[in-house]
């Protein structure tokens, strides 16, 4: 029987008892799921799993996503390699750190449910490890929000583009990312959705519009489009909002993408090697109430 035992008052928890090398039962898989709504940040410990492993997981919760420019774990096209590693002169995996504040697939039209990462190597200097990542609970954000804007954003919806982060990345200096092709562009073009979405799994409001790939509030004009957001963006990365993991190897991470926002830190060097593997899991089930009856059931009967 799993037991998750908070990490902060903000975000995340540490479950206990978890072996995600065998598949989840269906009461432990119910109890995650209410765990990922209660606690947005869960985190297994000391897991020791292969890349089918972590494939079949992920799998559990929703579609994966198969990415258009990141190098992907031979033979698994859902998991994508992060990683600063150079081997024979070309990098392993996609750099994934100092990509700023975020919250994966918002620019999809299906968007993203969960990211689940796998620690295989953790850069450390002067004993501590480097690399962590922040989160900031979008619930507590919405909440936090005036009663006046809370009225005055109800029914507003917000482009995300995901040409922005990818140009912003391209932009930093010493990156060696390339501007996305037209091929690519056209595979992921512009997604609307509502200023504020109702979590699927709590009921309750959470702000959904991150700095990484809202352009544009589409009931305002450019001026107070561009003044509202960041605004909203300033508000919604308050330090009261943020919770901070610091990775150890064997850490898989999952986190849901609808409730936070999340930014990897770029504080270690090259010679200071990080690696993760990678799943992203897409909202094409979360919302389905028969999913959710599902899942529910099974927990009450756990």
């Amino acid at each position: 029987m799993l037991t998750f035992e908070p990490i902060t008052n903000v975000l995340g928890a540490t479950v206990q008892g978890a072996n995600l090398a065998q598949p989840l039962s269906a009461g432990d898989f119910a109890a995650v799921l209410d765990a990922l709504g209660r606690y947005g940040v869960l985190c297994f410990k000391q897991q020791s799993i292969s890349p089918q492993n972590l494939r079949d997981f992920s799998a559990c919760f929703g579609g994966l996503q198969r990415g258009v420019s990141g190098i992907h774990e031979p033979g698994f096209p859902e998991i994508s390699v992060l990683s600063n590693v150079i081997e024979n002169g070309k990098p392993i995996g996609l750099p994934d750190a100092g990509q700023d504040w975020h919250t994966d697939m918002s620019y999809n039209d299906t968007i993203g449910f969960v990211n689940v990462l796998h620690a295989i190597k953790v850069p450390h200097r002067d004993g501590r490890a480097l690399g962590d990542t922040l989160f900031a609970n979008m619930h507590a954000a919405y909440e936090g929000l005036t009663p006046e804007l809370k009225t005055q954003l109800a029914d507003y919806t917000v482009t995300h583009d995901f040409n922005k982060f990818w140009e912003g990345m391209v932009s930093r200096p010493g990156s060696t990312r390339k501007p996305l092709t037209p091929e690519q562009r056209a595979k992921r073009p512009p997604s609307v959705h509502p200023m504020f979405l109702t979590h699927p799994i709590t009921g309750r409001k959470v702000l959904y519009c991150n700095p990484g790939y809202a352009i544009r509030i589409n009931e305002l004009n450019e001026a107070e489009s561009y003044r509202l957001l960041n605004l909203l963006f300033e508000h919604q990365l308050q330090p009261k909002y943020q919770y901070r993991h610091q990775w150890m190897v064997g850490d898989v991470l999952m986190w849901d993408h609808i409730g936070t926002l999340h930014n990897a830190l770029p504080d270690y060097a090259p010679h200071e090697h990080r690696l993760m593997k990678r799943c992203q899991v897409m909202a094409d089930r979360i919302f389905d109430p028969d999913f959710l009856a599902r899942s529910t059931s099974m927990h009450l009967s756990a």
